[in-house]
């Protein structure tokens, strides 16, 4: 029986590499992945990913604009959910971007990194957004990390970070002027800051390791 995987696409994000790479890792899975905006179909799917790019207040009303934002909020809920990029952002209560609420499921909040002025080792001055590779610890194990090393590299652009009310939801770390919460999870929900799609092949690891993942 094949199972389907949603993408839920309601105007925002990096649509269009994070389907494909979800389509490349679900390749002999057993999956079906359905790019849609139609509720039904994401209420119908076994697990949900949930992409984002771009502002959250934007992405915020586009969700709600576009009609499927109580099926996510029902995934949620229920199955598997995947957040990227700021996909993760709005899973949390609120972000200081353009002072947006966001979803409410993790208890947290996004904030806007300051690092003007600041140095990093190699004396070059700090860049926002954070736009290159980094080195993810794994703050606790998490079955969506199997068989990924911890400290691996992913790749990032943001110039918004999350903070966990509860240690217990940071699922992953990473250092850009300090260390911040760049994956999230909460029994059924995990998501990163990072953008797994452009991480290649530990990238497609995570994207398989949420296919089969079993909360």
């Amino acid at each position: 029986m094949t199972r389907t995987v949603a993408v839920v696409d309601y105007g925002m994000g990096n649509l269009r590499s994070v389907s494909q790479a979800v389509i490349h890792a679900a390749e002999g899975q057993g999956f079906d992945v359905a790019i849609t905006c139609d509720p039904n179909v994401v209420r119908a799917a076994e697990r949900v990913v949930l992409p984002g790019q771009g502002a959250m207040r934007d992405c915020m009303r586009e969700l709600a604009d576009s009609g499927v934002k109580e099926a996510v909020l029902e995934a949620a809920a229920t199955k598997p959910l995947l957040g990227v990029c700021v996909g993760m952002q709005m899973l949390l209560d609120h972000s200081e971007e353009q002072d947006t609420p966001g979803l409410g499921l993790i208890p947290g909040r996004v904030q806007r990194f300051r690092l003007e002025g600041r140095l990093q080792e190699d004396r070059s001055r700090f860049k926002v957004p954070q736009m290159g590779w980094n080195r993810v610890r794994q703050a606790q194990p998490h079955a969506v990390w199997d068989g990924i090393p911890d400290e691996s590299w992913f790749y990032f652009v943001h110039s918004f970070y999350a903070t966990t009310t509860d240690p217990r939801h940071s699922a992953g770390e990473t250092d850009y002027g300090a260390r911040f919460t760049c994956a999230v999870a909460r029994d059924n929900i995990f998501a990163t800051q990072f953008h797994p799609e452009k991480s290649a092949a530990l990238g497609l690891a995570l994207y398989r390791n949420f296919l089969h993942w079993k909360p």
